[in-house]
Formats: structure tokens, C-alpha cells, sequence
């Protein structure tokens, strides 16, 4: 799926635009109990509340494809024969109507979920999307496909503390709770994946909250198949291949050319709105370091340690190897934070055989918010 594609299901969770007609789920307490079920029309809600379920659901699909979005692809075994497909499909193809397969699935969750001693709602909807036709134009004409999707959502579920509020009849303020709230989902799917705007029986999307944390015991049990490295393990593992393959020539401006080769990159994908994720090869990677004068050796021991870590010829999301906002050196006690476009005024030097790091230190310096002189030697 692209962000296009992301866009266009998310802007149906509306009241007023998608088609489910019913909320289904349970809510769980920390023993992995279920306290209740819950099977609400969609139509005798409030706006208010229907809008809050959806809106819930919706996040299922936020955030970055390839950080809190990932592919989860089935092989073609899967397909033909294998339970958690089948369990997947009978959703699907029952639209959330038989209370067996839903709860065969709440039980696959609650046996396999790690959500510590936290309470949590499971919620699950179905929609069929009548997906429009695009003209020439760009004009939407009739229908020719309908999408028929699962969504499914796990909330924590959290205590309010007490706070004080009014109370108009007695016109003073007293302690009052509002009891337990609903937060946004932990993690979720889509199932089908909506690729090429049609139905991808061979693809879900797994979303986290979390870029570190895949849940990979609830992708174990409702997949049954391995699910890419999380966000963080994949920039783990790019900067461990860096260090392992570069050695002594893993220098503080190779790494500062590499993050703003890769920083430019991201820039640039974003300013053309490409639907489409961004990806790149290892050896386009190792195409940097040779530019930064990295000898060939050392750049085929990083080609080879990405390789071990990623895959041979895996594609590498720019976005995942480095933090396109941030650029941190630290040392010892004493961290230094600059603008990652201004980078390139970090720099390190030897002098009298002392490292250091030296940063041009013109007008307008501040400490703690306080404009200060530099004092010149005499």
C-alpha cells in the first residue's frame, strides 16, 4: 500500500461515509479475562460516540509506512491451507456476523498478547468500500470493485485520576472521577491489504504504536509468519554494520556525511509527495561512504555485514536507518544537539594530542536562554 491509498480508506471512517454497521470486540482485564463483550450498531450511537469508535479504528492506519505500518505477507502455502488464514477469511467473509469466529479470534489474542497487567479493548468493524473508478481526469466515475476489509484495533484501558469538578445544582466543586478511558490503540491491522486500490488477500498491514515494540507473539499467532525488523532494530543494525564494517574509517565525518546524504534524501522524497515509500539498496549506501573516501575494502565489509543483518539485496528505508530531525553527538556527561541541516558545523580536530569537537561560535551565542560574550584571548 502507498500513503494515497492510506488516505483514501481513512477519509471513509466517517459516520457519514463508511459502511459498517456494527462495532464488535471485548474488553480484557489483566488476568486475560474477558469482563465483557460489546456488539454496538453504529447507526444508534450519537455522532459523538460513533465518531470516537472510528476515529480509534482510523489510527490503525497513522503514522509511517515501513515504521508504524508494516507488510505482513502470507506465503502462497498460507493461502491454500493454513488456520490463520482460514481465521482471517471466515472474518472476512462472515462480515463480523458469526460470534464463534469472533471469538475464536478474541481468543487467539488473549492467549498470545503480552500487554503486561494493562486491561485493553479489543474492536473489530467490517466494511465494504464501493472504490470509485479514476478518469482521466482525475474525475471519480462508477464502481467496479468493492473492498471488503477487516479492521481490528487493541486499546489500553486506563483509570482517570480524580480531579475536581463543578457541580451546577450545588454550585461548588466536589472530587469526581470520569472512571476509565479508552486510549489509542497499541497496535491493530487492515486486513485485506488495499493495494493497487483492490483487495491483496496475500497482505496485511500491521500498525504499532510503538516503533520498537512489533508485538511479534500477536503476529505469531494471528499471522503465523515473521514480521519485518521494527524501526528501531533496523537503525540498531545499520549503525552496528557500520561499525563492523568501516572499523577505524567509522570516523565522526563519514557519519555525518552519510546522515545528511540520507537526510537530504527523505527532504527530497517529501517535497515531491511521492506516494510510494522510500527505499535504498546497501550498495547505494556503500556509494556514500566511497564518496567520503572510504577505502573499497571497508565498504564491501559493510555491504556484506548489511546483508548478514537485512538480507542479501534487502531495501533499506532512509527514514528508519536515521532520525532526519535530530543530530546528537555525545561525550561522556556532555551532549550537543544541532540542527540536522546544520551538521556540518560540528567538527573533530586534534590538537596538542587532545580530541575535541569544535563548533564556530559567532553571534548571538546563549546559555540557559541568556545571550553571553565570548572573551576574546588577549
Amino acid at each position: 500500500m502507498n500513503q494515497k491509498e492510506l488516505g483514501e480508506l481513512r477519509r471513509r471512517l466517517r459516520p457519514d461515509k463508511c459502511a459498517i454497521k456494527c462495532i464488535y470486540g471485548c474488553y480484557v482485564n489483566g488476568n486475560k479475562e474477558i469482563v465483557s463483550y460489546l456488539d454496538e450498531s453504529l447507526g444508534r450511537m450519537s455522532e459523538e460516540e460513533a465518531d470516537k469508535y472510528l476515529s480509534l479504528l482510523k489510527k490503525t492506519m497513522s503514522g509511517t509506512l515501513g515504521r508504524n505500518l508494516v507488510d505482513v505477507v502470507f506465503s502462497t502455502e498460507q493461502v491454500m491451507d493454513s488456520d490463520e488464514y482460514r481465521l482471517l477469511s471466515a472474518l472476512r467473509e462472515s462480515e463480523l456476523k458469526s460470534g464463534d469466529i469472533r471469538q475464536e479470534f478474541y481468543r487467539k489474542v488473549i492467549e498470545s498478547l503480552d500487554m503486561g497487567d494493562s486491561n485493553y479493548v479489543i474492536l473489530l468493524a467490517f466494511d465494504a468500500y464501493d472504490v470509485p473508478q479514476r478518469g482521466g481526469d482525475g474525475e471519480s466515475s462508477g464502481s467496479e470493485t468493492v473492498f471488503r476489509y477487516v479492521l481490528c484495533c487493541v486499546c489500553p484501558v486506563k483509570a482517570c485520576r480524580a480531579e475536581l469538578g463543578y457541580f451546577p445544582g450545588e454550585n461548588e466543586f466536589h472530587s469526581c472521577s470520569a472512571g476509565q478511558i479508552v486510549s489509542p490503540p497499541e497496535l491493530g491491522f487492515l486486513y485485506p491489504a488495499f493495494d493497487g486500490r483492490a483487495a491483496n488477500l496475500y497482505n496485511a498491514l500491521f500498525y504499532t504504536k510503538s516503533t520498537g515494540r512489533l508485538h511479534q507473539e500477536f503476529i505469531d499467532a494471528i499471522f503465523r509468519t515473521e514480521a519485518p525488523m521494527s524501526a528501531d532494530e533496523q537503525r540498531e543494525s545499520f549503525q552496528e554494520a557500520l561499525r563492523e564494517g568501516l572499523e577505524e574509517a567509522c570516523s565522526m565525518e563519514v557519519v555525518q556525511s552519510v546522515h545528511e546524504q540520507l537526510r537530504e534524501r527523505i527532504e527530497a522524497h517529501r517535497e515531491a509527495k511521492d506516494q510510494e515509500p522510500l527505499s535504498l539498496s546497501a550498495g547505494e549506501v556503500g556509494r556514500m561512504l566511497r564518496q567520503c573516501g572510504v577505502e573499497e575494502e571497508r565498504v564491501e565489509a559493510f555491504q556484506a555485514a548489511c546483508g548478514r543483518r537485512f538480507g542479501e539485496g534487502a531495501a533499506l528505508s532512509p527514514a528508519n536507518l536515521i532520525d532526519s530531525k535530530k543530530f546528537q553527538v555525545k561525550i561522556g556527561e556532555v551532549t550537543i544537539s544541532v540542527d540536522p541541516a546544520s551538521s556540518y558545523l560540528v567538527e573533530s580536530r586534534t590538537i596538542d594530542g587532545v580530541k575535541y569537537l569544535l563548533i564556530p561560535a559567532g553571534e548571538g551565542v546563549e546559555v540557559n536562554g541568556m545571550p553571553v560574550e565570548i572573551v576574546k584571548e588577549p
